[in-house]
């Protein structure tokens, strides 16, 4: 069994037009709804998940405040700059890519790319993966590789707590 677990970044700020795409930082609200799907998030979550992040800012702000809430070690967390990505197909092609010894994994990554992956790999039509949404997926199969046609297990999105 493989178990995907899918967060879309938090909230970014637009604040500072000169600043790249990839160096925007999360705004208040982006770290309030961070808080709010962690704590509903500790109900299904169980050790040990591999964490990987996008190298964008508001992305990897957003998973470092996961792995700290759900008390990931250091060990579990790596950066992937190709998840700073917007295609689908190159998003399914590093999550494909992962070794078989973990069972569990959670990407941290950018529209529009997220949506069309939960879509694409899950049993639930969502029309936008909110920021800091989060779905989990599971697949009965034991190669990353093969994943394909899989349950859509949880979805949490931060309006659901307000």
């Amino acid at each position: 069994m493989k178990k995907l677990i899918v967060v879309r970044h938090g909230k970014s700020s637009w604040k500072n037009p000169d600043l790249a795409d990839h160096d925007r930082p999360l705004k208040k609200r982006g770290y309030n709804d961070a808080q709010l799907v962690i704590k509903a998030f500790k109900t299904y979550f169980r050790q040990p998940v591999k964490m990987l992040s996008s190298s964008a800012k508001r992305a990897l702000t957003t998973a470092e405040m996961f792995k700290e809430g759900l008390e990931v070690s250091d060990d579990y967390f790596e950066v992937n700059a190709d998840l700073y990505t917007f295609d689908v197909s190159e998003l399914l092609e590093v999550i494909k890519s992962q070794p078989d010894d973990d069972d569990q994994l959670m990407v941290f990554g950018h529209n529009p790319a997220m949506t069309q992956l939960v879509n694409f790999l899950g049993d639930e039509n969502i029309d936008n993966l909110p920021t800091t949404g989060l779905v989990v997926i599971d697949f009965d199969v034991d190669h990353w590789k093969n994943i394909n046609n899989g349950k859509t297990l949880v979805t949490l999105f931060p309006k659901m707590f307000k």
